[in-house]
């Protein structure tokens, strides 16, 4: 059984309708990429999925119990935890002080110590700054940050929302390498990403999301190798 699973989901914004009837599981120790052309729903998903906005219609499923209703603070106490696009850190708190931001929920709190340095071990560049102000970052060192301070949260699912936008391709593997290191420490991932090729290379399954549904899922490698998929989003 998946540990997370988004069961028909209608939502949108206002009268505007994002998503319809869409479905997706997330498979307990698995990364999961969530592909799309922009405008087809991949962060409405994930905002719906945390809480950010309720679903019209369908439900949202964490570990057997139906989360659909709960506020997003208390999604991140029961382990589901969102990077979100923008990074949206506290610019004017240290690196450290985010990260310790991070670990507000209760699950984490006793834990503090042990993920700082997890992540100053994943992120040595965070350490060298970690009394600099947040908002003094590289783009891609806030990219880190922010991934970071969701790994502070102690989760169970960790969604990340466009990791690579922006950044300089080296950081970019930098950051996918991250993802395979927390992948094996056994957090389940859900990726969601422009950068096709690169998201279907390092995750397990995937799906690709059209128009507020999923139009094609499948293990990663298969998907890659899916005409239309190549055609459409790896320009081949």
């Amino acid at each position: 059984m998946a540990i997370l699973e988004i069961r028909d989901v209608a939502s949108g914004y206002g009268e505007v309708q994002i998503l319809w009837g869409t479905k997706m599981g997330l498979e307990e120790g698995q990364l999961t990429s969530l592909v799309g052309a922009n405008g087809a729903g991949k962060t409405t998903m994930l905002r719906t999925v945390m809480g950010l906005i309720k679903p019209w219609e369908g439900s949202v499923w964490f570990d057997g119990q139906d989360i659909s209703n709960l506020p997003a603070h208390a999604k991140a106490e029961l382990g589901v935890v969102l990077v979100p696009e923008g990074r949206q850190l506290f610019t004017d708190m240290s690196v450290e002080e985010n990260l310790e931001m991070g670990a507000s929920p209760v699950r984490a709190r006793p834990h503090v110590k042990r993920n700082l340095e997890k992540v100053y071990t994943m992120f040595p560049r965070l350490k060298e700054r970690r009394t600099q102000k947040g908002g003094t970052l590289s783009g891609g060192e806030q990219q880190m940050l922010a991934v970071a301070r969701g790994i502070m949260a102690e989760p169970t699912v960790l969604m990340i929302d466009e990791l690579s936008l922006g950044l300089a391709p080296v950081l970019v593997l930098d950051l996918f390498v991250s993802l395979k290191q927390l992948k094996k420490e056994g957090i389940t991932l859900l990726l969601v990403e422009q950068n096709v090729q690169m998201a279907l290379a390092v995750s397990d399954y995937g799906y690709v999301l059209a128009h507020g549904k999923v139009e094609l899922q499948g293990p990663s490698r298969e998907l890659a190798k899916d005409d239309h998929v190549r055609e459409a989003y790896l320009g081949m």
